[in-house]
């Protein structure tokens, strides 16, 4: 029996050197965390900017600042990670290579993000509770959100003008003979406009109106009411459109700016949530991502839905 017990602690006391051996070989396979130059800063109120520092600079800023067990591996290689994802998609020390539409709706997307409780990550706020969001924080943010939103003009001549240039270019325009691909080989699809009208919407922080159509799966996944999760071969397309209001109050379509396409196949999409991403501006149908990687930008936006099968706006029930 003695001889059992000693034979025991032999193996715990050797176990014990191999787990210590293993966390201290650990901290010498060490991804790189860099903070860069910032070249520019988010032009927000006092109030707002403090909030954004406190919950939001770690992950997604140039001024990651690292507690002693942030360094400690394995979560260092978790820390690592969330930064390179943080920075991709959202980088408040880089704001101003963003344009100005692009910078709201960039604010629009994460206070949205954060309303629903996907930001910031509750991964990140255990180890860090003083960046979580308080209810009091989500109003400041709220408020200055609604602030940035669009007015429409009634009877805005320069959009009413718009809209007549852009249809009589499209006329003199000669069809597309072949449809232009994103960088990671989503085509444009073109019969989208043939499509059922599953839903509509609005953008206030640009003032845009989107038209979301389905295909034919899309459109049976809602009839059978099975669209959480949405069967593969589901398609839906979202196309947004400037907004012309007239002395009324009623609203009209505008300019068409962009389209946006999300394709459901949860295998070969299985890195970016079951669905492919793509989306062409203007009536030129420009690709959108000069790198493969943009759909980390699709993915952090629609990470909020994850309940929904990561759709935002929900059908129209027949």
């Amino acid at each position: 029996m003695e001889k059992q017990k000693k034979n025991k602690k032999k193996t715990f006391l050797i176990l014990l050197v191999i787990v210590l051996a293993l966390l201290i070989g650990m901290q010498f396979v060490r991804p790189e965390i860099t903070n860069p130059p910032v070249t520019g800063e988010v032009k927000v109120p006092h109030e707002v900017q403090t909030i954004l520092r406190n919950s939001c600079y770690d992950c997604h800023s140039n001024e990651t600042k690292l507690t002693w067990y942030d360094k400690i591996a394995p979560a260092y290689w978790l820390v690592a990670q969330h930064v390179k994802d943080g920075r991709k998609g959202l980088n408040f020390s880089e704001w101003e290579k963003l344009a100005p539409a692009d910078q709201k709706a960039k604010l629009w997307e994460s206070v949205n993000q954060i309303a629903q409780g996907a930001m910031p990550l509750s991964s990140y706020t255990i180890a860090h509770p003083n960046a979580k969001i308080s209810q009091a924080d989500l109003n400041v943010l709220k408020k200055y959100i609604w602030s940035l939103r669009v007015n429409n003009v009634p009877q805005d001549t320069s959009k009413i003008h718009a809209l007549k240039d852009q249809t009589h270019a499209l006329k003199k325009k000669q069809s597309v003979t072949k449809n232009p691909k994103t960088i990671n080989g989503i085509g444009y699809i073109d019969d989208y406009k043939k499509w059922a009208v599953v839903s509509t919407t609005q953008r206030l922080d640009n003032g845009t109106m989107r038209i979301i159509y389905g295909n034919d799966i899309a459109v049976k996944a809602i009839k059978d009411k099975k669209t959480n999760p949405w069967p593969n071969g589901t398609i839906l397309a979202k196309a947004a459109y400037d907004e012309i209001e007239d002395a009324d109050g009623n609203i009209s379509q505008g300019v068409f700016k962009q389209v946006e396409y999300m394709i459901k196949d949860d295998q070969k999409y299985e890195k970016t949530y079951g669905w492919g991403f793509a989306r062409f501006k203007t009536t030129e149908l420009i690709p959108y991502g000069k790198r493969a990687d943009f759909v980390i930008e699709c993915m952090n936006c629609h990470q909020p839905m994850k309940k929904n099968d990561y759709v935002f706006t929900l059908p129209i029930q027949q």
